[in-house]
């Protein structure tokens, strides 16, 4: 660790309540499967979700959306609140993995910061996660002091990860499937055109089946929240498919009611 980026983080955590950890499962879909962001701790094989503290003077919706946006760059991401995680032993001392990683992380502190940050760490986290969701081209991976990098990995490939992050982002994903109605997926996973295709594919991968193709179209058609554009020229004419956006007014009105399609 940088001893600046020390020294910020123990005057940050100084205005934290103790106990109380947010963590994020930032979810984003591209190469036609969902990823999530995760960060890769230093000097170590494991890997953590994006996350903080709660200050004392910030409401946990607020603390949440800084957290995202000094890890993305992109400030406005949709995120929810889906589950508090609250084992009796949700601490470093978690698994065989989260005592290695904090040993290896810890390796160089001083004295002064040990002193300091071993009690914080070593203590029980209540941790309140949220499930966000953003499009990867509009984010800018930025690690935090205690990793070497911040990168999108797919779901299907992840790597060993600390504490109970696994479990994590099982239930965000699943949080997703039950609130897909309700969520503005499309808007939020996808670039500002798209393909009947690109968003067919995109909820096939967040519900984990096929959806028949024709049936699918006629259900998002009648909804009347698409705009359509140009044809997409990838070869010949007759074959091209057409462009389409987000009409924003309708799919808000849509995503009260439930959009009911899936």
């Amino acid at each position: 660790m940088e001893r600046d980026s020390i020294g910020s983080f123990l005057n940050k955590i100084a205005n934290c309540v103790p106990g109380i950890s947010l963590d994020c499962v930032v979810f984003g879909y591209q190469q036609g499967s969902l990823h999530v962001l995760l960060l890769k701790y230093r000097n170590t094989e494991a890997w953590a979700l994006p996350g903080g503290f709660l200050p004392r003077d910030a409401e946990m919706d607020d603390a949440v959306s800084v957290i995202l946006e000094e890890r993305t760059k992109v400030g406005g991401i949709f995120m929810d609140q889906f589950h508090t995680f609250s084992s009796l032993d949700r601490n470093w001392d978690f698994n065989e993995l989260s005592r290695s990683t904090f040993q290896q992380v810890s390796a160089n502190w001083s004295a002064r910061e040990r002193s300091i940050l071993e009690p914080w760490f070593r203590q029980r986290f209540i941790s309140t996660a949220y499930v966000a969701l953003v499009d990867p081209g509009k984010v800018v991976p930025k690690p935090d002091f205690t990793s070497e990098e911040c990168t999108w990995v797919p779901v299907q490939h992840l790597p060993p990860l600390v504490l109970d992050h696994r479990e994590m982002i099982d239930k965000a994903l699943q949080h997703v499937r039950t609130q897909v109605n309700f969520f503005p997926v499309g808007r939020s996973l996808l670039g500002e055109k798209f393909t009947l295709g690109d968003l067919r594919s995109l909820y096939e991968v967040i519900l984990g089946k096929k959806l028949d193709r024709g049936n699918f179209q006629r259900k998002i058609m009648k909804l009347n929240m698409l705009t359509r554009h140009e044809k997409l020229m990838t070869g010949a004419q007759n074959k091209a498919p057409y462009l389409y956006s987000i009409d924003d007014r309708v799919y808000d009105q849509l995503l009260k009611d439930g959009i009911g399609f899936s």
